[in-house]
């Protein structure tokens, strides 16, 4: 797997992030790499010097790999990896430019607004022989690693239903991100993605797969009369051996973000599925076996769970693999044809729907 990677590496030599955008998710994997065992940042790229020189002051990025522009960071070559913190409809341009340019890439999530972006992005990459990953971070935690491997020992029987939520009340801002659709804006897309992700990855575990795909998505939802995106959204999915799942996911509403796993014998408790402990910590899984008095509790701890997902990234590149197990690229698209079949059922669009459609 290439790369254009400036000086020579060797297995154990740190990987050298560029970071793409300056925004707050910017700086906390910036900082999640600093925490890391396998990486740096050594470079950055703005809209414009000044912001650019902002962030490299604050990271400890060196001026002269301060880039004013996206297209000086992706020529830098003292970059090996690029991590895209764009809003989401500028992932898909700025990803398979940065494959194109022999960076590997980790994406912020959505990696793509609809299916189609997502399959240029994997193509770009496979095409130019780069890693490619959607920053699902909290797959890369030892706590979801746990929860899998419950449910594959069937320490609950057989899944039946999975519930899982993310959501949050911010207030109506036009211009906000959350709010515009011109930015991506809306439930589904910013953090509705992790329910559904968290959903195929334990109908897959149910059966012993990486990740299922549901055979039929039904949804309800309210779109924001002004603005047009999802104020809040809820989908009932049919896996295939009987899994059903809910899901939900708002902007303009709280939700109590958890998730959990129902099954013939008993039924496991996430209280923080997504978030996990930031900067670190133990985190606990509740086992609730049929007839027992008691939870059994399962305190897993980790660092960062930026870090972890700098490390997975890293780990996957230095060993040749062709992608990294914690989200592979068709578990990505898996989830992205999932997400518009969500979408489609509340009647949310967005620009990119008609630029890729046919």
């Amino acid at each position: 797997m290439r790369g254009d990677t400036g000086s020579m590496n060797t297995p154990d030599s740190p990987l050298r992030w560029g970071i793409l955008s300056t925004g707050r998710i910017a700086g906390t994997f910036a900082r999640g790499v600093r925490g890391s065992k396998s990486g740096r940042v050594v470079a950055v790229g703005s809209r414009n010097a000044e912001g650019a020189a902002r962030f490299a002051a604050e990271h400890a990025i060196e001026p002269a790999h301060a880039h004013g522009n996206y297209e000086d960071l992706l020529a830098d070559p003292e970059v090996e990896a690029v991590y895209i913190a764009t809003p989401h409809p500028m992932h898909v341009e700025w990803a398979v430019k940065a494959a194109r340019a022999g960076k590997h890439v980790l994406c912020e999530k959505p990696a793509g607004m609809n299916h189609a972006e997502g399959v240029a992005i994997v193509e770009a990459a496979r095409r130019a022989s780069v890693l490619f990953m959607e920053a699902f971070m909290y797959r890369c935690h030892p706590q979801t690693a746990k929860v899998v491997e419950l449910v594959r020992s069937g320490a609950i029987g057989r899944v039946k239903l999975i519930q899982a939520a993310f959501g949050f009340r911010s207030d109506y801002r036009p211009d906000s991100r959350l709010w515009n659709k011109a930015l991506g804006g809306g439930g589904i897309l910013d953090v509705g993605c992790y329910p559904v992700s968290f959903a195929r990855l334990i109908a897959g575990a149910a059966t012993g797969a990486p990740f299922a795909d549901p055979l039929e998505v039904a949804g309800a939802g309210e779109l924001h009369p002004e603005s047009g995106a999802d104020l809040y959204a809820a989908a009932t999915l049919l896996f295939p051996g009987g899994v059903s799942a809910q899901v939900a996911t708002a902007v303009g509403v709280g939700l109590d973000n958890t998730a959990r796993v129902f099954g013939t014998e008993g039924w496991l408790e996430i209280p923080h599925p997504w978030i996990v402990l930031k900067r670190g910590g133990a985190d606990v899984i509740r086992l609730h076996r049929q007839g027992a008095e008691r939870p059994e509790i399962f305190e897993v701890e980790g660092p960062d769970v930026y870090s972890l997902e700098a490390d997975a990234f890293a780990a996957a590149l230095r060993s040749g693999a062709r992608a990294v197990p914690a989200m592979s690229p068709e578990d990505t698209l898996g989830n992205l044809a999932a997400l518009d079949r969500w979408r489609r059922a509340i009647g949310l669009r967005y620009p990119a729907d008609d630029a890729t459609a046919g």
